[in-house]
């Protein structure tokens, strides 16, 4: 299987707090990866310990097999980084801005333009390319900030928040250019305090809490393993909760008969078979309620992730 991340053994401490307990987590080449956790758990400081910024006292961190320890340079040449936090000139426009980043990674000055015009076709920065970055939307922003990080022509994109402040459209808008990076090639790693984001976009999810990786599985397999779905069924008809006793997680309440299960599609195919086994009895109503990943962040971390949305991180 090849790799796009490998971290083995991981550990890193600021004074008396341990930042990262042993992290072991390995990302696919090509997979879009997110990363969530509470404020503190250690999202910041494992993302900085792959980009080379933080040095961890034990452990090993790979970027398609090159050492961040020992090949550093290999390493952050398959890397491109979008911050959270805004790090560029505000009064370059966005052409300059990105040829700028371009000759920062050894591009010639004709790669380096070819390369950002590109980027601003791309990113539907075109007709803004001279305007100052100030005057920019919150969205196009964020838009030049990835479109910044893949100057570097990256294997990895990693991107920390990159639609926090951003309206619902543009949120959206952001969706869409970085599926299809993912679709053509570019792994990219995602930390987020947007569920909807992470359950639309991403593979797979890691949850991170008190340096460790608590939780790893795709949104489908973990809201599976700790969500129950809930059925309502509005039944015209004669019912009783006697023949429903067998069914676990059932009670009648009026006419509606409601039901929760991790396995809700059984559980609403017997109920069904069940109820319409009896002649003069009819659905009126049904509805289904499915568990998500807010829920399970809940669960194993006791919290809300928006919770801490404007919130530093360790």
């Amino acid at each position: 299987m090849n790799l796009a991340v490998q971290i083995q053994k991981l550990q890193k401490s600021y004074k008396n707090t341990q930042a990262l307990r042993g992290i072991d987590l390995e990302i696919r080449a090509g997979e879009f990866f997110g990363l969530l956790g509470p404020n503190g758990a250690g999202k910041t400081t494992l993302i900085s310990s792959i980009v080379g910024l933080v040095k961890p006292e034990a452990g090993e961190v790979k970027v398609f097999d090159h050492s961040v320890r020992d090949n550093p340079m290999e390493a952050k040449r398959c890397i491109g980084f979008s911050p959270q936090e805004i790090n560029t000139d505000r009064f370059f426009n966005l052409r300059r801005t990105l040829e700028f980043q371009g000759g920062f990674h050894g591009l010639k000055r004709a790669e380096s333009k070819e390369l950002a015009e590109r980027m601003l076709q791309q990113f539907g920065l075109i007709e803004k390319a001279r305007q100052p970055f100030y005057k920019l939307s919150g969205g196009m922003q964020k838009r030049l900030m990835i479109a910044r990080a893949l100057m570097s022509q990256p294997k990895l994109l990693m991107l920390d928040e990159p639609t926090a402040g951003v309206d619902v459209e543009q949120r959206h808008e952001l969706w869409k250019y970085l599926r299809n990076l993912n679709q053509n090639g570019t792994t990219i790693l995602l930390t987020t305090h947007y569920i909807d984001e992470a359950e639309v976009l991403c593979e797979r999810i890691g949850i991170i809490n008190h340096g460790r990786i608590i939780e790893l599985g795709t949104p489908k397999e973990l809201i599976e393993k700790y969500c129950e779905s809930e059925v309502e069924i509005q039944v015209q008809g004669e019912i009783s909760a006697e023949e429903f006793r067998d069914v676990p997680g059932t009670e009648l309440a009026g006419s509606w008969l409601k039901a929760k299960s991790k396995k809700i599609g059984s559980t609403v195919e017997l109920l069904l078979s069940r109820i319409l086994s009896k002649p003069g009895r009819r659905v009126v109503d049904i509805g289904v309620k499915k568990g998500d990943l807010e829920e399970v962040f809940i669960r194993l971390t006791g919290q809300r992730l928006s919770e801490d949305e404007n919130a530093g991180a360790a």
